[in-house]
């Protein structure tokens, strides 16, 4: 799976989760650009990455992540 791939994915939960069908997320999107990405649908976005591609964050590394970007590298590392 592709960093481009799993950024589609990533952006169909989202949208999904959100029940927007406009939201384009890039690499460079941050949670608080994107309406309504608040606290908690941040961490049921989390755990619907976790269960879709069967990856486990730390959760150290869920209060890191910057930008979208860091959320694919990480789940990229972890699928390979």
């Amino acid at each position: 799976m592709t960093d481009q791939d799993i950024l589609a994915l990533f952006t169909k939960i989202i949208r999904d989760l959100l029940s927007d069908e406009s939201i384009t997320l890039t690499m460079q999107t941050k949670r608080e650009e994107v309406p309504n990405w608040d606290s908690m649908n941040y961490i049921n976005f989390i755990a619907a990455v976790e269960i879709e591609l069967g990856v486990k964050f730390g959760v150290a590394d869920i209060e890191s992540f910057e930008d979208v970007g860091a959320i694919v590298a990480q789940t990229s590392a972890m699928l390979r």
